[in-house]
């Protein structure tokens, strides 16, 4: 199965004393970049949600973000504590009067403050537990959507290598024909352009000038190509950067198709194959 860099999962989980609200989102990018924004209860927590996260994605530019919110009922049955209350308003009077700039504590951060409503110490491992089980929970429903995304593109690729191998079957029985057709009207300029018929010269020109024209070998690397194309995708895994690679070395046969055409039958069909290894490439960019 191929898989998208592209997802995104957001999942919740009472935990008695909050709400744990956990987001991952995944874009493009070259290598594994993760990202955390973590409340500072959880943070002992984050070398294990680099592990799990590392161990299931390879590529793509990872964002965790995880939050403890205080539930209604939570809140409907608990008050703050009154001590750490007093206590956070006498430290937020001495740092203003020493840093007057400074901002006071919002409503929220008092909320989420440790300890505000029960001692942080008591339930920590719970919490960190029930973190650690609500990361899998969501890094099982991203890689689900990675994979939905993969197909998707799995299938747009494949249909252009379809197209692909449809122009490429319709430009290879008509090599023949077009190096014969391209001969004789070389012959006839040489001749003309050659006051003495020198008839072993001509042929000697026709024939350099048939090989720059024979697009046969650029037709079978092609179909070589298109072929690993359909490999890897069946294949699955971590595939983007041989894909990348492919797609480079189908656009250098395309060019070089284009390059000796002599046909604008031909010129046609090279452009049409670059227009399709285009609309390939930009989205082997979105595969993991």
């Amino acid at each position: 199965m191929i898989f998208s860099m592209t997802g995104y999962t957001a999942v919740s989980k009472d935990v008695g004393r909050g709400v744990l609200f956990l987001e991952l989102k995944s874009v493009n990018s070259r290598f594994l970049d993760l990202g955390f924004r973590i409340t500072e209860e959880l943070r002992a927590v984050e070398p294990q949600l680099r592990e799990l996260i590392s161990g299931k994605v390879s590529r793509g530019k990872v964002e965790f973000r995880i939050n403890l919110l205080p539930s209604p009922a939570c809140l409907a049955r608990t008050k703050p504590s009154e001590v750490l209350l007093s206590q956070l308003a006498s430290w937020q009077e001495d740092i203003r009067r020493a840093l007057p700039a400074a901002q006071p504590l919002t409503v929220a951060e008092v909320l989420q403050w440790p300890g505000m409503f029960g001692d942080p110490t008591a339930s920590a491992e719970t919490l960190q537990s029930d973190c650690l089980a609500l990361a899998r929970q969501a890094l099982d429903d991203l890689l689900a959507s990675r994979a939905r995304e993969g197909e998707k593109l799995s299938r747009m690729i494949l249909d252009r290598v379809g197209s692909m191998r449809a122009l490429v079957a319709e430009v290879a029985p008509r090599l023949p024909t077009l190096i014969v057709e391209y001969q004789e009207k070389l012959a006839t300029r040489l001749r003309e352009v050659l006051a003495a018929q020198d008839e072993e010269r001509i042929r000697q020109e026709i024939g350099l000038f048939a090989a720059r024209i024979d697009i046969a070998e650029e037709v079978s690397r092609l179909t070589a190509h298109l072929d690993e194309v359909e490999r890897v995708i069946d294949k699955g895994g971590v595939a983007g950067k041989r894909l990348d690679f492919i797609m480079q070395e189908l656009n250098r046969e395309a060019n070089t198709v284009a390059s000796k055409s002599v046909s604008s039958d031909v010129t046609r069909i090279a452009m049409d194959l670059k227009l399709l290894i285009e609309q390939m490439r930009e989205q082997v960019q979105n595969i993991e």
